[in-house]
């Protein structure tokens, strides 16, 4: 198995604001790793710097290294959109192209990457839809709009569209928000299947639901990684005092 994500030193910056400082931390491979923390605490910052997507606001930096599975994602030279790719994103409130069909949603990154074959966007498309646990469901009717899907639908989508391109590791910010509890539940069983070929790091307000899907368990308070540990531990035995008032409901 490969060497998962190791974060050395990690700053970010909105402007002159220090939203992150000095994060070091080590991701393991084929494993949920839960990022929790109160709102305004850097967690959807952390993740958007594994994949470089903090990158992308007006006036936002980021010093320190992150390396996946050997490899400098910040180094000179290396591609921004080549590190999204083998980094897949997933978002708090689904997000399929609206003006695309439920093929063409989960095609989209394929045809980016030079895909024209028809047959091959058809096994492809089809496979990530398996891997997202929706193509029962959309079978028939790929080629209606993908928002016409319902919610849950739509974040499996948007979760297959990630999958298409074949990515080494998933990011997940808060994909259960915005969905009921039915749909919920069905994102977190595919979470605990899909980890059996990929790295995934997931932000959820859910304390639940972090004790559910994950291994390790990440806190984060005031853009400072205050615990890292393996999840029973976090949730039943924390180091710092600190950690164990925010999952006790004392603050948050």
């Amino acid at each position: 198995m490969a060497d998962g994500i190791i974060v050395r030193q990690l700053n970010a910056w909105f402007g002159a604001l220090h939203v992150l400082r000095d994060i070091d931390m080590a991701i393991d491979p084929g494993a949920v790793t839960a990022i929790i923390g109160p709102s305004g605490c850097g967690k959807s910052t952390f993740i958007r710097c594994l994949n470089r997507m903090h990158e992308v606001v007006p006036g936002a930096q980021t010093q320190g290294q992150v390396l996946l599975n050997g490899d400098d994602l910040y180094g000179p030279g290396v591609d921004a959109v080549q590190i999204r790719r083998r980094i897949g994103m997933v978002f708090q409130k689904p997000n399929p192209f609206p003006t695309m069909s439920v093929f063409d949603n989960v095609a989209a990154g394929l045809r980016l990457d030079g895909v024209r074959n028809h047959a091959r966007l058809d096994e492809w498309v089809e496979r990530a839809l398996r891997h997202a646990a929706l193509w029962d469901e959309v079978k028939d009717q790929l080629g209606k709009s993908g928002a016409s899907l319902s919610g849950g639908q739509q974040q499996r989508l948007c979760i297959a569209r990630a999958l298409a391109v074949r990515p080494e590791v998933l990011l997940m910010d808060e994909p259960c928000s915005a969905l009921d509890p039915i749909a919920t539940a069905k994102i977190e069983e595919l979470i605990v299947e899909l980890k059996k070929d990929l790295t995934i790091v997931i932000v959820t307000h859910n304390m639940q639901q972090a004790a559910r899907v994950s291994e390790a368990t990440a806190f984060f308070l005031l853009g400072e990684l205050v615990e890292f540990d393996k999840t029973p531990r976090i949730f039943t035995n924390p180091r710092d005092k600190r950690t164990e008032d925010y999952i006790t409901g004392r603050f948050g």
